[in-house]
């Protein structure tokens, strides 16, 4: 019984060290830049900086299919997988196009740009720009899975709908969370808003 509760012990001791470093980590880390337009009762509408991304686009039409697939990929990328062996830090969140053809990517460091990022010792990787543009977003908390993404991606919808905004079919998932992350996860569901222009 003793020896039940040291290991026990233990387990909670180390949930607790990863959970502190998580959120140290979150605080620290570069994120996709943003200003808030104008907030409404279930999403708000931003505008977004250009901005550089590492991506790969992936034969899965899931997020279950396709987030481990790409997210593995982009990763061994980040942490050494290229011609330097050059660590890469990570960003947030990692966003996912919602398609028929997933799009995984993950938002570059200021510090670098297409010239001196190094090359990827996987073809697949891409570097891809992101222009400037005028979003709406919706968020929901704990572990995402494709039938949350579905949900709230029709009550977004739903909701423009009912403003008469104007949006495109590009749909993007943003998840913001280390999978180790119990507490204060943070999903998202954005779309691009036709020709930028705003009831």
């Amino acid at each position: 019984m003793k020896t039940l509760l040291i290991i026990l012990a233990v387990i909670i001791l180390a949930f607790i060290i990863t959970q502190l470093f998580a959120l140290s980590t979150q605080r620290n880390i570069e994120t996709y830049p943003y200003t808030i337009i104008k907030e409404y009762d279930i999403f708000e509408t931003r505008s977004y900086e250009a901005t550089l991304f590492t991506s790969v686009q992936l034969s899965g039409n899931t997020y279950k299919d396709a987030s481990s697939k790409g997210f593995s990929i982009l990763a061994g990328y980040i942490f050494g997988g290229n011609e330097k062996n050059e660590k890469i830090a990570m960003t947030s969140p990692v966003a996912m196009s919602l398609q028929d053809s997933m799009t995984m990517m993950f938002m570059v460091p200021k510090k670098f740009n297409k010239e001196t990022l190094p090359r990827p010792n996987q073809s697949q990787i891409k570097f891809h720009e992101e222009p400037a543009k005028t979003v709406a977003a919706i968020t929901f908390g704990g572990w995402a899975n494709d039938k949350k993404i579905e949900k709230f991606k029709q009550k977004l919808i739903a909701a423009l709908d009912a403003e008469g905004i104007t949006y495109t079919n590009r749909f993007y998932f943003l998840g913001y969370n280390a999978p180790y992350e119990f507490f204060n996860r943070k999903n998202e569901i954005i779309v691009e808003l036709e020709n930028d222009k705003l009831k």
